[in-house]
């Protein structure tokens, strides 16, 4: 079984990431931390080992002294399920799951899984079976369905639906093959601009603006981890777009947020204005969804030459399921990882689950399971995010809520606004006219320190966080 560390120098070297910076890496810990059959664990310590690692060469390029990054394994995982312990007026997150999501029997024996949070979605779901959304009514319904034809029929209703299959029948599936063609991270050069100097900052990301048009997971804990290191993120959504507000709250620590309606012209001028004068333009839509309202990667170099264009999709931009919607947990049913992860006893007990009808308890799709394509036995692979680069590679005014920043507090920043301060792996916030913070939340698992100095810097957690 390949090691952490192997785990990690695979993933860093398969995009070009310079073999002598491991060196200055150091992860601790031992499997296993949760009951799974994979090594998620794994997983998430050695993703967010090469995203500090990332930052750590970055600062180096821009002057700044080498680090030495650590990423702490059991730290590592509770990073990759912090909304769970996420904190708003000393208060827990609320059930993450609509009543009628999980995993359902069909009239074949087979099973799928329904992800309902969405309400469009879940009206989908009962519209195809011509029901109400309880669950015992879903179930019902579902016994007159074969499995395969119900999720094709909840697809085209506009729904979100997983038929879980085995190995075999996943490989043997046109998307599986056209997968496998994908290497883990897909970086392509689309055009060709003029070097741009870094801004100042003290920051390894300082100075660079990020606009974030994602939902949900992937794409906003992508979009945290560049704010965590430094950058301005503007979090971008559509006034009627539905959201799950613990887990806003919980991945938009460290970002502006904003509404755009771009199916608006207006809207679209000023995504555009917006782009002018952005570096990264991150965005998890399905991946000709933007493209149709005039901002694929080539629009989005057009208006501005040199911009890092990021897309992740639930089923990457190749095969004939690209344009499918979906969320990570959906693909996990699809590609193998729900039917191998659900059926041990020790995963049913872990999660409190009875019977494979129940809803699902916790989740492995926060990016901490993608790598067993790299490190596990089998041929599975799933391509995490396609980056495209045009060209080589300031604050967006945006008002905030004034508060302040609790002086006495270990490691505040002393900005007179809302603060995130890092202590001991936990953020808290404070509003101005409060001696009570509101929130509490898990800090960035990475720690950073100077080369050969046992003096630490301060986490990569230390961001701004600005409401709205």
């Amino acid at each position: 079984m390949q090691s952490p560390t192997g785990v990690l120098n695979d993933l860093w070297s398969s995009v070009g990431g310079d073999a002598a910076a491991l060196e200055r890496v150091r992860l601790t810990g031992e499997e296993p931390q949760i009951p799974s059959s994979f090594r998620v664990a794994v997983a998430g310590q050695t993703t967010i080992a090469a995203a500090g690692l990332a930052a750590a060469e970055i600062w180096k390029l821009r002057g700044g002294e080498a680090q030495d990054v650590h990423v702490d394994m059991r730290h590592a995982l509770v990073e990759c399920r912090s909304e769970r312990y996420l904190r708003l007026d000393d208060k827990p997150p609320p059930p993450a799951w609509d009543a009628i999501a999980g995993v359902y029997r069909t009239g074949d024996n087979r099973f799928v899984r329904c992800h309902t949070n969405f309400r469009h979605h879940r009206d989908a779901v009962c519209k195809v079976l011509a029901c109400e959304p309880e669950r015992e009514k879903v179930q019902a319904a579902l016994m007159q369905w074969k499995g395969e034809d119900f999720e094709t029929a909840a697809y085209a209703a506009g729904g979100v639906v997983a038929l879980m299959r085995s190995y075999d029948e996943w490989s043997a599936l046109p998307q599986a093959r056209a997968l496998a063609e994908l290497p883990l991270i897909a970086i392509e050069k689309i055009g060709d601009a003029p070097p741009k100097p870094w801004p100042k900052g003290d920051r390894p990301l300082a100075g660079l603006r990020v606009l974030d048009l994602s939902r949900v997971i992937a794409g906003p804990v992508a979009g945290r981890t560049l704010a965590a290191h430094g950058a301005d993120v503007l979090l971008i959504s559509g006034p009627e777009l539905p959201a799950i507000p613990w887990l806003t709250i919980d991945t938009g620590r460290g970002k502006l947020t904003t509404f755009i309606e771009l199916k608006s012209e207006p809207g679209r001028a000023q995504l555009r204005e917006l782009l002018k004068s952005a570096d990264i333009f991150s965005q998890g839509y399905r991946p000709r969804a933007l493209a149709a309202l005039g901002f694929s990667p080539e629009d989005a170099a057009s208006i501005n030459p040199g911009i890092v264009y990021v897309t992740l999709s639930a089923y990457g931009h190749a095969g004939p399921w690209a344009e499918r919607r979906g969320f990570d947990l959906a693909g996990a049913d699809h590609d193998r990882l729900q039917p191998r992860r659900g059926t041990g006893r020790r995963h049913r007990r872990a999660e409190g689950i009875a019977g494979a009808d129940a809803r699902p308890r916790h989740r492995i799709s926060d990016g901490i399971w993608r790598d067993d394509g790299q490190g596990a036995a089998g041929s599975r692979r799933r391509q995490l995010a396609r980056t495209r680069v045009a060209g080589t590679d300031r604050a967006l005014a945006v008002e905030s809520r004034p508060a302040r920043a609790r002086p006495e507090h270990p490691g505040s920043c002393g900005r007179d606004r809302t603060c995130s301060v890092h202590g001991n792996g936990v953020i808290w916030l404070w509003h101005a006219d409060s001696d009570t913070p509101f929130c509490r939340a898990v800090g960035n698992a990475g720690t950073m320190e100077p080369s050969g100095d046992a003096a630490r810097q301060p986490s990569a957690a230390m961001a701004v966080t600005k409401l709205t």
